[in-house]
């Protein structure tokens, strides 16, 4: 996972239950049950036996356990053959492995501001009155 500046990620261990939300600036692996939501400006990992129930907010996501609930990913999401996922999915990518489970509404959009769209002006051929001036 994504340990660039030295930190550690987070970790919800098997056999773990938390009810609650949680916030970090951290990646955060979660190998237990969660009923809550998890933001992050990491990557969120949701092992093999884990399982949340409620909203994520990350950067990227490897999903291998049981997800239900709102997902948005800005960059990749990335479903292994062992995934489930259901309810509502924001991402930039996805990326499914065959045998995940995907019951989910999908939107296919990065979380970047949209792109605005400038005026454009009409311009004359080089060779019109108006450009000889500015051509030197």
């Amino acid at each position: 996972m994504g340990e660039s500046q030295g930190n550690q990620p987070n970790r919800i261990e098997k056999n773990t239950s938390i009810t609650g939300n949680i916030v970090s600036e951290n990646d955060f692996r979660i190998d237990g049950k969660l009923e809550g939501d998890i933001k992050t400006s990491g990557k969120v990992v949701i092992g093999q036996n884990g399982r949340i129930n409620g909203k994520i907010e990350c950067v990227s996501a490897d999903v291998e356990g049981y997800f239900t609930g709102e997902i948005a990913v800005s960059e990749t999401l990335f479903l292994k053959e062992t995934a489930t996922i259901e309810g509502t999915v924001q991402a930039g990518k996805l990326h499914i492995v065959p045998g995940a489970k995907f019951n989910a509404k999908c939107q296919m959009s990065s979380r970047s501001a949209p792109m605005t769209v400038e005026k454009t002006t009409e311009t004359k051929p080089a060779g019109t009155e108006e450009n000889k001036q500015n051509i030197a």
